[in-house]
């Protein structure tokens, strides 16, 4: 088979290299970025140190040693394993989940949330907890803080609803 005169098919041929090569593209920016935020703050700044940046948001370090909303933070340590693990797995799944055929707005959502999964997972292997230094307030409330990681989970989250949202109109019509 010559791959100048490649053989005809019945349709366009789609490929999705492309944008599956853009997927892990992305997964791999967000946790470089992630890192190198997590660890400018960690390693140039002491813990709890707080700055302000405008009036309705801070850099901050502050270590999370649970889940969202600092779940689980003072369960005892076994929850830096269970939590890891979990980034563990939801990574592998991710990362297989990308090679199947899927519309942008899930490949982009299943890499934001696999970067941040990867993010967050690094700090817990390497660190025992996660560093957060993203601090968005308003009238003395707090946001709790987070990071890029987190920001792309949730991103990623939404995308993937809001694909499943523009699908779901299509296969009630069928």
């Amino acid at each position: 088979m010559s791959y100048l005169n490649p053989p005809l098919t019945a349709g366009p041929a789609r490929s999705t290299a492309g944008p599956r090569r853009a997927s892990y593209w992305i997964a791999l920016i967000l946790f470089l970025a992630d890192q190198a935020g997590k660890y400018w703050v960690h390693e140039y700044t002491p813990y709890a140190w707080s700055q302000a940046v405008t009036g309705n948001f801070n850099l901050v370090q502050v270590w999370n040693y649970g889940a969202a909303f600092s779940f689980l933070a003072d369960a005892g340590g076994w929850q830096r394993f269970f939590f890891g693990g979990v980034a563990l797995a939801v990574s592998g799944w991710l990362a297989f989940m990308l090679r199947k055929p899927l519309s942008h707005l899930e490949m982009w959502g299943y890499a934001l949330i696999l970067g941040g999964a990867l993010g967050n997972g690094v700090d817990r292997a390497l660190r025992g907890y996660v560093v957060d230094f993203l601090d968005f307030h308003a009238r003395g409330w707090h946001w709790p803080a987070f990071n890029f990681a987190d920001m792309g989970i949730v991103c990623g989250a939404a995308l993937v609803v809001l694909a499943s949202w523009r699908q779901r109109p299509r296969e009630n019509r069928a």
